[in-house]
């Protein structure tokens, strides 16, 4: 039986093929193969086909959609980049900038003097103490699947979400700095709100912060920047989750 070439297969198998291919296989191991490949591989309707089977699309989309393999891979990267955000593994991945009085802390839920967090899914959170804490993560994006063409041109939205509380029985200040750099740490864009300070006797509900920002071109690290709390009296301690 003579052997026969895999291009001799009608290109409606070789699309359904590549549709289950892995996004950055087919890019830097299938496409350059032949001009075969390369033009069903730059095939708009490839990328649709991918988008309606990873779900990232239904077959009733009515949205406008200017390049559907840059949707597919906004919508692949699409995720919580900060590493440890919900305190399941201790302080592991944040650095600690300031950690005064008895220093951060990783309780659970609600905690002394707390309520429940909005999310059941949420167990722990990052609690400070009577004076200053602070604590930062640094994000690298093209660590994280964000290539520099994708950057640079189609410049994806950043959303930045955080949440805060005060113990009942106790006042705090919370601050947030989040920082948008090239890759030499010049800073792009920055986020930082008016600290919000919280007085002693309150509900200790929990608020969050939030923003989106259009990636700035050169940029490749958003920073958690600095996050915490400080007591807003001398003797009052303070409590705080941040994610």
């Amino acid at each position: 039986m003579a052997l026969v070439s895999i291009n001799q297969l009608p290109e409606s198998i070789l699309l359904e093929v590549f549709t289950h291919l892995p996004a950055r296989q087919l890019l830097l191991n299938c496409r350059p193969v032949c001009s075969l490949w390369r033009d069903l591989i730059d095939l708009v309707s490839l990328w649709k086909r991918k988008c309606l089977h990873e779900g990232y699309a239904t077959e009733d989309w009515d949205q406008s959609v200017a390049d559907w393999k840059v949707f597919y891979f906004l919508c692949s990267l699409r995720r919580n980049l900060l590493r440890n955000p919900c305190a399941e593994e201790d302080m592991r991945s944040w650095k600690i900038d300031s950690n005064g009085g008895d220093q951060w802390k990783v309780e659970s839920l609600p905690g002394a003097h707390g309520t429940d967090f909005p999310d059941p899914k949420v167990k722990k959170y990052f609690a400070t103490s009577y004076e200053m804490c602070l604590k930062s993560q640094l994000i690298d994006l093209k660590a994280e699947g964000y290539w520099e063409e994708l950057l640079d041109k189609f410049r994806p939205d950043i959303e930045v979400k955080d949440w805060f509380a005060a113990r009942a029985d106790c006042g705090c200040t919370y601050h947030i700095r989040v920082q948008l750099a090239s890759a030499d740490y010049l800073v792009l864009a920055s986020f930082e709100p008016t600290p919000v300070t919280v007085h002693q006797w309150n509900d200790a509900r929990w608020t969050e912060v939030s923003a989106t920002s259009s990636s700035s071109t050169g940029a490749r690290t958003p920073s958690s920047g600095q996050a915490g709390m400080v007591p807003a009296s001398p003797t009052a301690a303070s409590s705080s989750a941040t994610g």
